[in-house]
């Protein structure tokens, strides 16, 4: 399927408008992003394109989005947190929607009064951020360095008796750990990581359950790529064991909040690197 059936980042600004106060004024990425595909209508095929395979696991759609979000802020209709929640502000609360050319307009005047590069808003930008660099880097890695780094990533989360099996014919599970909490409560957790460019959809959620019932108390599934809608509600479906999803964008953001691999330097501004030796040496 072409891009082309993707709506475009203005048309997807009421829209928008719309999920946020469905959402009662704030949500996360992933709730937003959810709610928009809800209202826009949009089927997994659509969902599932990949802005750029060649840099990780970001959709078209989900990329589109992001800038939608962007020229939102910009116009002084949403603000967000430094723990990833967006929310309308008081003059988008007061909104029912918005005139996308006039949006546009505005903010690519202030664009141009600070001299960004950038003219068009789908122009890619030649460097690679952090995140992208990072992703790159994940996927390159061999899978046995990978199961090691999610297992290093789980007892820095807090897991104990983490255990990398990895055995083929295992249903796909890639290893097991205890959870604690509080020092009171005690999970214990299957996982497995997939390396995927593309996204991990509801059959695959199901097989994984399927492995897992029976095995531990909860699921975690890792992934460098993204979960479809229909993957993020069987995860969560009524009357099954709950598995926990965690996509390539949360898994990078982790991964730093940790220091695993990631330097970041405080100088005026937050700036962060991938450290490619730490992967190479696992």
């Amino acid at each position: 399927m072409s891009k082309n059936n993707i709506p475009t980042y203005d048309e997807m600004m009421n829209p928008l408008l719309r999920a946020m106060k469905k959402l009662g004024g704030s949500g996360t990425v992933e709730e937003i992003n959810s709610k928009v595909a809800e209202i826009l209508g949009l089927q997994d095929e659509q969902l599932d394109i990949l802005h750029d395979s060649k840099r990780g696991g970001q959709t078209e759609f989900e990329y589109r989005l992001a800038w939608t979000r962007s020229y939102l802020k910009r116009y002084g209709i949403l603000e967000n947190s430094s723990r990833g929640v967006w929310a309308l502000t008081p003059e988008g609360r007061n909104l029912t929607d918005v005139n996308e050319k006039e949006v546009v307009r505005v903010v690519r005047g202030q664009l141009r009064a600070e001299r960004l590069e950038a003219t068009e808003v789908d122009e890619e930008s030649k460097t690679l951020t952090w995140q992208e660099e990072l992703l790159e880097t994940l996927m390159k890695m061999e899978p046995d360095a990978f199961e090691r780094l999610i297992q290093r990533f789980l007892r820095e989360s807090g897991f104990i008796q983490v255990e990398v099996t990895g055995r083929s014919g295992d249903g796909g599970i890639d290893g097991r750990g205890i959870m604690r909490l509080g020092g009171l409560l005690s999970f214990h957790v299957i996982f497995q990581c997939k390396r995927w460019q593309g996204a991990v959809r509801a059959n695959q959620v199901r097989d994984f359950r399927g492995a897992m019932v029976g095995r531990a108390d909860k699921g975690l599934l890792v992934t460098t790529g993204t979960f479809t809608k229909d993957a993020v509600w069987e995860a969560t479906r009524d009357g099954a064991p709950a598995i926990d999803l965690i996509d390539g964008d949360q898994l990078v953001e982790k991964l730093r909040e940790l220091a695993l691999g990631v330097k970041t330097e405080k100088i005026q501004v937050e700036k962060v690197s991938v450290d490619k030796n730490w992967f190479a040496s696992l």
